[in-house]
């Protein structure tokens, strides 16, 4: 009996994950949250930063969630510091910076390494499902997610949250029921 109950332990701890709503993270403010609390949703999750010539995408971003959230749409954002030191602030600077300077509502977590041997579990499955997978190149790369939790899509730092390509593919996960 304690052979089975040793095997059902290991099995659980080395089965990947299947989707996002498989990981817990914590918010900015430091709770708990399952990314399952998303389910039937499209998410958009970017790794964010506030001192990059990329940090004006707050904006858009922001334009991006209020323009689809009535339809099922998120925004995740995981502040990271892996990239030129570009987020050194503590969760509490990363709010008051996000919500002061860009009026951002849409959800953040607290910053985590999203590369490299310590990279957040939540990163690792992100850039092993996306196409191409590979580690994240710089800060606002953004993945996209489907209603069912799977990656369907990733755009590099340099796509524009408005972008045609970008709010084309969002469009598109949200036609889908």
């Amino acid at each position: 009996m304690h052979y089975i109950s040793f095997m059902l332990l290991v099995l659980l701890f080395i089965s990947p994950a299947s989707s996002i709503y498989d990981f817990t993270v914590k918010t900015i403010d430091g709770k708990e949250k399952s990314l399952s609390d998303y389910k039937g949703k499209v998410v958009l999750i970017v790794n964010v930063a506030s001192q990059c010539g990329y940090t004006p995408q707050y904006a858009d971003l922001e334009k991006l969630y209020q323009k689809y959230r009535k339809d099922g749409f998120v925004i995740l954002g995981f502040p990271s510091n892996d990239y030129g030191g570009q987020e050194p602030g503590s969760n509490a600077d990363i709010k008051k910076f996000c919500t002061t300077t860009y009026s951002v509502t849409f959800d953040l977590f607290e910053k985590i390494p999203t590369k490299g041997d310590k990279k957040h579990p939540l990163y690792a499955y992100l850039t092993s499902q996306a196409s191409p997978a590979g580690e994240v190149g710089w800060n606002f790369e953004k993945f996209l997610i489907s209603r069912e939790g799977k990656v369907v899509a990733r755009f590099k730092s340099h796509v524009a949250p408005l972008s045609a390509d970008l709010t084309q593919a969002v469009e598109r996960e949200l036609a889908k029921r």
